[in-house]
């Protein structure tokens, strides 16, 4: 049986891939993007959401999950960064999911069975140059993500997807020619770079009931990177 889904973003890379399958699987789902126009044309009821200017969300009266997509790449030297950068970041990842989330909670609530996922980054375990940004947003949703998976259960679990560099139009300017793409696969104990449905796959994982003992958890689509050491 299908089940009712909040989808935050969903327009491009990862949440478009997941949207597929969700669909595929024969879920249904509800959305809340900066480009609603383009999930209408799918049959997605849409509502208009930017996380910089949150404005009220509505959603059905049950949701069975919640997955939240929007994030940014901010690539900087740290003494480059300015406050604007931070707030912006802080904004994209951690507050706009906050908001979402808020507006989602009785709807959650109301499945008694109910899974979100949120999306934070390789460079928060990792620890990368000129991430200073990024992965301290991610970071703290890491954290919200566990304060919240503890103070909402048995209802609702809350788990994190920490995907390394992926191939979607986000990462396009890290993966725009044949030598960046190399590059960056050899970083990877796998040698290769993730794409869009690797993650997709595992969006709908962590959704379904094949994961309900689960909750708390950050998983790590990586390519080893953040647990595996090669001899060079």
């Amino acid at each position: 049986m299908g089940k009712h889904y909040a989808i935050i973003g969903g327009t491009s890379g990862i949440g478009q891939a997941s949207v597929a399958r969700l669909r595929q699987s024969g879920h249904s789902l509800y959305a809340a993007t900066r480009r609603p126009e383009i999930l209408q044309q799918l049959g997605i009821p849409s509502q208009f959401f930017d996380a910089l200017e949150p404005t009220p969300l509505t959603w059905p009266d049950k949701l069975d999950g919640f997955v939240y997509f929007p994030g940014s790449i901010t690539l900087k030297p740290f003494h480059r960064l300015n406050l604007a950068d931070f707030i912006k970041d802080i904004h994209i990842n951690l507050l706009g999911a906050v908001h979402a989330l808020q507006s989602a909670l009785p709807a959650l609530k109301a499945s008694q069975d109910a899974s979100v996922v949120l999306f934070s980054t390789v460079a928060v375990d990792q620890g990368m140059p000129f991430h200073a940004s990024i992965a301290a947003a991610k970071g703290a949703l890491e954290a919200l993500a566990r304060s919240l998976a503890a103070e909402w259960a048995p209802l609702i679990r809350v788990n994190v997807i920490a995907p390394s560099l992926t191939d979607t139009p986000l990462a396009g300017s890290l993966l725009s020619d044949d030598a960046k793409r190399a590059a960056s696969a050899k970083r990877h104990p796998l040698q290769r770079i993730g794409n869009a449905d690797d993650v997709a796959q595992m969006v709908e994982f962590l959704l379904s009931d094949a994961s309900r003992f689960m909750t708390g958890q950050t998983l790590r689509p990586d390519g080893g990177l953040t647990s595996v050491k090669l001899f060079t």
